[in-house]
């Protein structure tokens, strides 16, 4: 794998990379690790994934290592925080990534972050970045972010995760175990200033509010991370009949606003359409439940969207696996499952945009304690660190799944083909006992290179595609591609049957 994306890169020195075609469900890429790590980590990665067809990359704007001062309990004297420019701002991680994206022609998303430094919290003498940041401070920072990149990126991203306490607190306000939330309306603040002076300063971007994560637990401190739902109802002042709440921090309400709607829908060890029994939690398979969510608030205008409908960007997304995490993850073969299934049910919903996977590399594993603690750090990465594939790279390229929930012979078969192929695949057929695959049907992709066809499948028998790619500077004679197989005699619990990772 090495070898072939060392001439991706030489291709993307020379100017050859091509873009892309631009997806109805666009694929998306998310490492800041390697993205912010240096000209070359960046440079590799990048390439990678335009070799792989991704449409758009995620890129993080972190308030606390570009902005000077970070521990600081003031700003420096004479520091213009809404000057891209001023000399104390340091931007050439961001500047180095995103000038990578662009190259390859993929398309950055900017997420623009905290925690800020010190002197941006609303009481910097309590010492704790992450503690209440200031509306103003961050509207500041958001001011040169946009003024600087607004030449390159149309998509912004409101802060990252603000329902974990790592991002934002306090999470809530607890008198002798009583708990209200508290980072739902430090949200809405930030939002308020944030959505309408990114339109001002780059008009007709898309302004991505949310970004939440998935999961939270009962409150019995301020750090305690909000479940989503429970978050979303408070960043609207709604009680949990969604009927709209007046007193405390709601007092004077005025709704934030943004053009879409992101969500971080990490399944953790459930399947991509297993459901979670926690109504306040959504995952993967909970789409409806947040939807539902989303709309009733949206209705009420308590927090506004474009016709009162978020389209939704899932711009953080992955299968830890085991190994190397021992506790949170799952095996290499469900990985490789999971992810091709999610494609597949993302693509179904109108509403999805677009699904960022998280992450390319795995993150070092960080001992800091027992049980999940042990494996610290995110390890769902594509490749282990340091860049061995696992199996699920294999099918990045080329997902492949027959859904069999119609029962009996009748079933649905999908896949997506990136980068872009000539506009058609082949659908093979090896029936049990045949010594080889042969052709079944020939099937025209979509703009996003999806195909989609209902058919009458054989039993125990295997199925796989081919396509050829369009010619390329690095291959203008492009040979035939084969999908990994779906072998209808592997026993699967799930009717989604899935493709098998390609030998090495």
């Amino acid at each position: 794998m090495r070898a072939l994306l060392a001439g991706v890169l030489a291709a993307v020195a020379l100017g050859a990379a091509a873009a892309p075609a631009r997806a109805n469900l666009q694929i998306g890429m998310e490492d800041e690790r390697l993205e912010l790590g240096g000209a070359f980590p960046a440079a590799y990665a990048v390439a990678s994934w335009a070799h792989l067809g991704v449409d758009v990359v995620r890129v993080h704007a972190h308030w606390w290592e570009i902005a000077p001062g970070v521990n600081a309990t003031k700003p420096p004297r004479g520091f213009k925080a809404s000057d891209p420019n001023d000399k104390r701002y340091d931007w050439s991680a961001v500047d180095n990534a995103i000038g990578q994206i662009r190259a390859n022609g993929i398309e950055p998303m900017l997420t623009i972050t905290g925690p800020g430094p010190l002197w941006a919290t609303r009481n910097p003498k309590r010492h704790n970045r992450i503690l209440d940041p200031s509306p103003a401070r961050y509207a500041d920072f958001v001011h040169a972010a946009v003024t600087r990149y607004r030449k390159d990126v149309d998509r912004y991203l409101v802060w990252n995760e603000p329902n974990q306490p790592g991002w934002l607190l306090p999470q809530n306000r607890c008198v002798r175990r009583s708990c209200t939330p508290v980072a739902p309306h430090i949200y809405r603040s930030l939002v308020r200033v944030a959505t309408p002076l990114i339109h001002r300063l780059d008009r007709g971007s898309d302004v991505v509010i949310g970004e939440l994560a998935p999961v939270g637990n009962r409150p019995i401190s301020d750090k305690t991370p909000i479940a989503p739902l429970p978050f979303l109802r408070a960043m609207g002042c709604l009680d949990r009949r969604y009927k709209s709440v007046h007193g405390g921090r709601c007092k004077g309400f005025k709704a934030a606003q943004g053009d879409s709607f992101g969500y971080h829908p990490h399944p953790l060890l459930n399947a991509p359409d297993q459901r979670n029994g926690d109504p306040d939690e959504a995952q993967f398979a909970d789409f409806s439940r947040l939807f539902t969510a989303l709309d009733r608030i949206t209705r009420k205008h308590r927090i506004r969207a474009p016709r009162n409908r978020f389209p939704v960007h899932l711009t953080e997304f992955g299968y830890q696996t085991s190994p190397p995490d021992r506790a949170s993850g799952v095996s290499l073969a469900l990985q490789t499952r999971y992810l091709q299934q999610a494609a597949y049910l993302a693509s179904l919903n109108s509403r999805v945009r677009d699904l960022s996977f998280y992450t390319w590399e795995d993150e070092p594993v960080a001992n800091r304690g027992r049980g999940t603690k042990r494996y610290f750090n995110y390890q769902s990465g594509l490749n282990f660190i340091h860049g061995k594939p696992k199996p699920a790279l294999s099918v990045f390229p080329a997902p492949f799944v027959i859904d069999m929930r119609k029962g009996g012979s009748r079933a649905v078969a999908w896949g997506q083909v990136r980068p872009a192929a000539d506009g058609k695949v082949t659908l093979m057929v090896r029936p049990r006992g045949a010594s080889r695959f042969r052709d079944l049907t020939t099937l025209s992709l979509r703009a996003d290179g999806t195909f989609k066809r209902r058919l009458r499948v054989t039993a125990r028998a295997q199925y796989r595609y081919r396509w050829t790619p369009r010619p390329a500077v690095l291959d203008p004679l492009p040979a035939p591609r084969l999908s990994g197989v779906v072998d209808l005699a592997r026993k699967q619990k799930s009717p989604l049957r899935t493709a098998a990772a390609l030998p090495r």
